[in-house]
């Protein structure tokens, strides 16, 4: 980490201005129904975008701890609180797990990676202490509790480390090999590599813009599910979201093109269509 002695405040991702700019940026176009009142919590919110191009400013002394701090106060299943973060800043420890996870060049250029775990050693441990053996973390039902305390704590980093003029990315990829990601950190059974996150200062010169999701009219159902109004939000979806990457040199491909692509087949997974088989060898039985 930095010399640096204190986590310095610096501003965040300049402000779209107004609520109504947020949510255009947002949805790609004009969107009617945001409160009348506005803060900075949301403005934050709304303004998320993945950052892959970082500079390589130093992170401030106490960041790290910070966004543990942040992540720990988000909810977690009966406070079994099954998860576990390994921070790496080591370059050569990144470089090996960019190889695995696809050889994307921002997990080497960040200055900390952060692998988030479903951690069910933790409870085991305690129970073997108390002499107890704990037939149910041997299921499904846990390891998935463990995915989303791990998932829900990330985002609580996410959201406190751009309040602080910070960008990072996800990495799903790191499901690609999660048995080599294990050794790699020095995992103990029955815990799992859940995914990794980027974390720094986003390069200047090449920002990152608010990319459109889906409009609400899609994702948004009141009282039953309703997929009658989809086909038509898709298709306008299909022509904001193939602008949006045109915009930014990118496919024009629409959303549907690459979403079916995406999972046409199994080698479409990169090596995630064998993650049973490497659940099984890290201990996990899923009964």
């Amino acid at each position: 980490m930095s010399t640096e002695n204190t986590l310095e405040l610096v501003p965040r991702h300049p402000a779209s201005g107004t609520p109504d700019a947020a949510f255009q940026a947002r949805y790609g176009t004009p969107f009617k129904h945001a409160l009348p009142d506005w803060n900075d919590t949301l403005e934050t919110l709304l303004a998320h975008r993945s950052v892959r191009a970082f500079s390589e400013r130093p992170l401030p002394t106490g960041t790290l701890e910070t966004l543990i701090a942040a992540a720990q106060s988000a909810p977690s299943s009966s406070n079994l609180q099954t998860w576990s973060v390994v921070a790496v800043e080591d370059v050569q420890r990144k470089g090996r797990l960019s190889v695995l996870a696809g050889n994307q060049a921002h997990i080497r250029d960040a200055p900390l990676l952060l692998v988030w775990l479903a951690d069910l050693a933790r409870l085991e441990a305690v129970a073997a202490r108390a002499g107890v053996q704990p037939e149910g973390l041997h299921y499904l039902e846990t390891l998935l509790v463990g995915v989303i305390d791990a998932a829900l704590a990330a985002q609580n980093a996410v959201v406190a480390l751009e309040s602080l003029g910070l960008g990072s990315v996800y990495i799903g990829a790191i499901r690609n090999a999660p048995q080599q990601v294990a050794a790699e950190l020095a995992l103990p059974p029955h815990v799992l590599p859940v995914f990794g996150l980027c974390v720094g200062y986003a390069d200047p010169a090449r920002r990152a813009e608010v990319k459109p999701r889906l409009p609400q009219s899609v994702v948004l159902h009141r009282e039953r599910y309703d997929a009658h109004a989809q086909p038509a939000g898709i298709a306008r979806y299909d022509e904001i979201l193939a602008g949006f990457q045109a915009r930014q040199g990118q496919s024009d491909a629409s959303w549907t093109e690459r979403s079916v692509e995406r999972w046409r087949t199994r080698e479409s997974l990169h090596g995630r269509d064998r993650l049973r088989d490497a659940l099984n060898a890290l201990g996990f039985e899923l009964r």
